[in-house]
């Protein structure tokens, strides 16, 4: 293999890589993700001590120490595109050896976890409850651009999709099935938070039925319709914009990955928590010591 062209790894000045702006040094082994960069302190400032922080773009990055543990906290902003830039230049720090432009002879692997806000689509998951991703099913394009082999899980969880969508109204694009860590779902959620399977949109308004003053193609009765989804006792419970890009491109590179997000409304009840600092503050509290125990 040769050396990665300067077009295809972008390496600043400072040696640091280029969207994220990071060096491989500042990244620790558990990483926690989260969409909005003004997450990144509420979630830090339950650490014990932190070793530096960085801010560029929507990229805001801080790593630091609970006890023992060493934590990353990133923010990706938000939508695949982005999940895109953050997973492969994760993976390059980690994996990818800046001087030579070489992978390293031995991989790395990250637990990658995201802390996210999301929409129930189930009429009994009220605002504020949490749920685990046990897969993700893309209603974006990402992982199509990639040589991706679905395990046996997606498969089937593929042909349960393709089955129910013979007797109700479609989605507008191919959907594609990412599976999550099942070892880290378990560990996270210990019993006592669901599993479900977690809708990707590429949007936040028509990609998930929402319509102001343009037209929809899905429609609330859409997504009721396929809230029956489910396969082998794990239902489909919610949708948000990362989850499967990050279970793919994790999947694909090597990594485990969970998905945990604080349900901020329910989609089919049409009900919004009276405080989304709060219940998202809510989420931190409960997963960081579960984190920790990863």
């Amino acid at each position: 293999m040769q050396a990665l062209a300067d077009t295809e790894l972008i390496i600043t000045p400072a040696g640091k890589i280029y969207h994220v702006d990071l060096h491989p040094d500042e990244l620790a082994d558990t990483v926690i993700t989260v969409g909005d960069p003004g997450r990144v302190a509420e979630v830090s400032k339950h650490f014990d001590a932190i070793e530096f922080r960085e801010s560029h773009r929507e990229f805001v990055t801080h790593t630091g120490r609970i006890g023992n543990k060493r934590l990353t906290v990133l923010s990706t902003g938000i939508g695949p595109d982005n999940i895109d830039i953050c997973l492969n230049e994760l993976d390059a720090l980690a994996n990818i050896d800046f001087q030579t432009r070489m992978p390293k002879a031995e991989h790395r692997s990250l637990n990658i976890i995201r802390l996210g806000t999301s929409g129930a689509l189930q009429h009994d998951i009220a605002p504020g409850a949490l749920i685990v991703s046990r897969y993700g099913m893309g209603l974006d394009n990402l992982m199509h651009f990639y040589q991706y082999q679905p395990n046996l899980a997606e498969v089937e969880l593929m042909d349960v999709v393709l089955e129910l969508g013979q007797h109700i109204e479609k989605f507008p694009v191919q959907p594609y099935i990412c599976e999550g860590s099942a070892a880290l779902a378990d560990q996270l959620s210990q019993g006592d938070i669901e599993q479900g399977i977690t809708i990707t949109c590429p949007g936040f308004y028509a990609p998930q039925a929402r319509s102001l003053r343009t037209p929809a193609r899905m429609s609330i009765a859409t997504l009721e319709a396929w809230s029956q989804l489910q396969y082998k006792g794990v239902r489909l419970t919610n949708f948000e914009m990362e989850t499967s890009a990050i279970f793919g491109l994790s999947r694909l590179l090597g990594h485990r990955a969970v998905s945990c997000n604080v349900i901020l409304g329910n989609r089919l009840n049409g009900n919004f928590t009276g405080s989304t600092a709060g219940v998202v503050e809510k989420m931190i509290e409960v997963m960081l010591p579960r984190i920790v125990g990863v």
